[in-house]
């Protein structure tokens, strides 16, 4: 593969779900990358990304852009429980990976995929694209220069409509449930934390509604966590809200910070701060999380930079979403019964 770092990055597309539009596409528009090749169930979809988006060209399956030798980079936005499958596909052909979260189906799926990787000497990131947005990143610097003082409480509410009854997230087998499509973001929000907490979350308690015909599945659930500073900390995840709620507040010794919509900052880019010395409004630019994720990749892959995202992390997180599913009584998400092979397996 290339090391030439101004050779733009050739990325193959598993799928053409909705989120590959925003979650590839446009990025790979903003930072000059070429979309080599897609695959999809049903072809016709496919052909049509490949127009909309100006792929090089249609495959018929999923294995056929794995093998591909001009795709260096795959995307996954697979159903959840198809990421560990095909990611480990992915790796085993020799590429590098660029994964929807969650990462897998658990934690014990997402340390297969990681050691995989490490092996094959190939690098796989998973998309939790608000950790590269000036957002986030600004958030953080407000902690660390010590504007807030200490931290003492985090809450994090990722939040949403009902998503259609016969949507994929509603399935068991396919990883669904509320805390595997939202509340993943604000666990992952939380761990960003642990510089200055004295080391990650950890769960004390878990509560969760199931969806009615889905035994397992959850339509919302709300962790207590607690880290080794001794601050606290919230997350509320729902798939059954009447709005859409994607907050994360951090309240410290000496003032907050709030981001509105810290996983969309392109519809809401701003942090509220508050502090003794006032109240102000930070606006950080409303360009897309996930072209600032593709550029982290672009940097990783052709200047060596680190991965924020990569496969350690992924198990971490993994392993405390785990964790809340156990206490609140629910179990971690299954592994696939059977591994695909093909777009339409």
């Amino acid at each position: 593969m290339t090391t030439d770092p101004a050779e733009p990055l050739r990325i193959g597309v598993l799928g053409a779900a909705r989120i590959a539009e925003r979650g590839i596409a446009v990025p790979a528009r903003d930072t000059g990358s070429r979309l080599v090749a897609v695959a999809a169930r049903d072809p016709g979809r496919a052909e049509a990304f490949a127009r909309a988006h100006g792929v090089e060209r249609v495959l018929p399956t999923y294995a056929d852009v794995l093998a591909d030798p001009d795709v260096e980079v795959v995307y996954d936005p697979l159903p959840n429980a198809l990421h560990g499958p095909w990611n480990l596909a992915a790796v085993a052909a020799g590429k590098h990976v660029l994964s929807e979260k969650p990462f897998a189906s658990n934690a014990e799926e997402a340390a297969e995929v990681r050691d995989a990787a490490r092996t094959a000497g190939v690098t796989v990131m998973e998309g939790f694209h608000h950790l590269y947005h000036p957002v986030m990143r600004r958030l953080l610097d407000l902690v660390d220069a010590g504007e807030l003082g200490d931290v003492v409480h985090v809450e994090a509410t990722i939040a949403m409509l009902p998503p259609d009854d016969g949507d994929p997230r509603w399935s068991l087998e396919l990883g669904g449930g509320a805390l595997m499509d939202l509340g993943c973001y604000g666990l992952h929000a939380l761990r960003s934390l642990a510089p200055w907490t004295g080391g990650g979350p950890e769960p004390d308690a878990a509560r969760a509604g199931e969806r009615a015909g889905a035994p397992g599945v959850d339509e919302w659930l709300d962790a207590d966590l607690h880290f080794p500073s001794g601050a606290t900390a919230a997350v509320r995840c729902s798939m059954v809200h009447p709005d859409r709620d994607f907050s994360l507040r951090v309240v410290g010794t000496r003032g907050e910070v709030t981001a509105p919509a810290f996983v969309e900052p392109n519809r809401d880019d701003r942090l509220l701060v508050r502090t003794p010395a006032g109240e102000r409004t930070e606006h950080l630019g409303t360009r897309t999380s996930y072209t600032y994720q593709l550029e982290a990749l672009v940097e990783a892959l052709r200047h060596g930079s680190p991965v924020p995202t990569g496969a350690d992390d992924a198990v971490a997180t993994m392993t405390l979403i785990d964790r809340c599913y156990r206490l609140a009584g629910l179990p971690p998400r299954p592994r696939l019964r059977h591994e695909p092979h093909r777009a339409g397996a």
